[in-house]
């Protein structure tokens, strides 16, 4: 007895090459989905995933630039441990344990737009005497962050701070 004509049609290879093909837009629209709805932050339960990029995706003068000028979402993450994910930039570090770092969203997008600006930057140290170790590639920084502007001379020296409670390779 033959299958109803509807059944022979079923293609199982086709259905796994479609899957195949459609898997790279399925992931961009969730990617673009997920930043809309979460903002750049993504709750947990006991600290927030903090998407690097859009921390520092807001203009900001650098002379005369206050605390309302950083967005709300950003502000009410002071003193909460949040997870990162980035780059270290140590430029006065010799060793692979450092105590403090700069920690960047893309350390490649200085060869084509010169440095970070303040707002895309957290400056991170471990508390006390501590120390962790130096990753060159993408790494994860936990944390306590810290809004503030702080200036020097007139020019706003730093945003965001972190006191770090690890760091590890990705």
């Amino acid at each position: 007895m033959q299958p109803p004509k509807a059944r022979r049609r079923i293609n199982f290879r086709l259905i796994i090459f479609l899957g195949i093909v459609s898997f790279p837009f399925l992931w961009f629209g969730y990617v673009f989905l997920n930043q809309t709805l979460t903002g750049g932050i993504e709750q947990h339960a006991d600290y927030a995933k903090v998407d690097l990029k859009a921390l520092g995706n807001f203009p900001l003068d650098g002379a005369n630039g206050t605390m309302t000028d950083i967005p709300s979402r950003w502000r009410g993450l002071d003193g909460k441990r949040v997870v990162l994910e980035g780059f270290m930039y140590a430029p006065n570090a010799a060793s692979d344990q450092v105590n403090d770092f700069q920690f960047v969203y893309s350390i490649t997008k200085c060869c084509f737009n010169g440095p970070p600006l303040v707002q895309e930057r957290v400056f991170a140290k471990v508390p006390g005497s501590g120390s962790v170790p130096y990753y060159g590639d993408l790494a994860r920084v936990v944390g306590t962050l810290h809004v503030n502007i702080e200036k020097e001379a007139g020019i706003i020296r730093s945003v965001y701070t972190l006191d770090v409670e690890k760091v590890e390779a990705m």
